[in-house]
């Protein structure tokens, strides 16, 4: 009798120690949210549960996950990333003052290879803090001279930003076979890492199936292939500053800066006068800038054209992000621009400052 209590004693012990296949837990602590009594848990887009925090800032979700996803924990204006599947036991811990976004979660392998790229963006993320700070007391301290200040300081974010996607994209080549590696990739800026992004997509075809985020990603790839280096670049029509209507092709047989920019766009005021540089010195040798404006008002696009004296053709919808011919090239971000030869053909993609004097002087000289 002895011996079948013991062993039922050990087959409860066993029970309690196995997870549960059908479910995720996840046990969390957020201190310091001010007047925060509820936390909300996304699926990607979707609300999948609540909880209530208790007297010691603590709150738990149990969740069915068949398949490895993203979730989201919101409170207020934060949300924490985390990947999760069935059988997973979380521990997550955030700080909710805590400038930088900082938070831990374990628990799984998900969870670990998240954390490891999550210590990268960190130290990113406090360099960017810093950077943003000084740039907000020199301002605060001389308004007068902001535009010199964010020419000043502009390089140097644009370097750390270069360091953290460099050592995001050798995170993602790395970690292949799981989400933190496609969040680390998705991190990256499309203009910048266009064909890694595309070969990566490419990788991922065939997996996570089930994945709303990764299919999207994977069709949005896709849908960069016709806009890749050697693509004939999609012809268009638009209105220009004088009311007539323009034709990408109109300028065919001269090599074509296509460049996507907007008055209100700081990097692209700070680009100007390098794009008013190059079209001076090749514009008698082929080579010209049909500019497509993202602004929605039309005296402040035409005051930035005269303000920064840039006397090509321009074009607009006065849409921002809803142009089509925007949309059409996929430009989520600007400056962004698109160097055409003299067929059309997509040659190289967002050449700025000594880039691309480089490449006019050796392709025009």
């Amino acid at each position: 009798m002895k011996r079948i209590a013991g062993l039922i004693l050990i087959f409860v012990a066993v029970l309690a120690a196995c997870k549960n296949s059908d479910e995720f837990s996840l046990k969390g602590t957020l201190k310091n949210g001010p007047g925060l009594k509820k936390v909300l848990l996304y699926q990607q887009n979707k609300l999948v549960d609540s909880a209530f925090l208790s007297e010691s800032n603590e709150f738990k979700f149990r969740v069915a996950s068949p398949e490895p996803e993203f979730y989201y924990i919101v409170a207020n204006d934060k949300n924490y990333l985390f990947v999760a599947r069935n059988g997973d036991e979380l521990v997550f811990e955030a700080d909710y003052n805590n400038p930088t976004g900082e938070y831990v979660i374990e628990g799984s392998d998900d969870a670990e290879k998240l954390k490891e790229f999550n210590t990268i963006s960190n130290k990113y993320g406090k360099i960017f803090l810093a950077i943003r700070n000084e740039y907000e007391r020199k301002v605060s301290g001389n308004p007068a001279a902001k535009d010199s200040i964010e020419r000043a300081i502009t390089p140097r974010f644009e370097e750390n930003m270069r360091k953290f996607s460099d050592e995001s994209l050798a995170f993602a080549e790395k970690n292949k076979d799981n989400l933190a590696g496609f969040y680390a990739i998705s991190s990256l800026d499309q203009n910048s890492y266009e064909e890694e992004m595309v070969k990566y997509a490419d990788d991922l075809k065939g997996k996570y199936k089930g994945n709303e985020a990764i299919q999207d990603f994977i069709a949005k790839m896709e849908r960069l292939k016709p806009l890749a280096k050697g693509q004939k670049a999609p012809d268009f029509e638009m209105e220009s500053t004088d009311g007539k209507q323009v034709k990408l092709s109109d300028f065919k047989g001269k090599y074509v800066l296509l460049d996507f920019w907007a008055s209100w766009c700081g990097p692209c005021r700070i680009e100007n006068p390098n794009l008013v540089k190059q079209y001076n010195a090749y514009k008698d040798k082929g080579f010209t800038i049909l500019s497509v404006s993202l602004d929605n008002d039309r005296a402040s696009w035409l005051k930035a054209i005269k303000d920064d004296k840039l006397t090509w053709t321009h074009v607009s919808e006065l849409k921002q992000w809803n142009g089509k011919v925007s949309q059409q090239y996929l430009v989520e971000a600007i400056p962004a621009s698109f160097l055409l030869d003299k067929e059309g053909k997509i040659i190289e993609k967002n050449l700025r400052g000594n880039e691309l004097e480089v490449f006019l002087n050796k392709t025009l000289k």
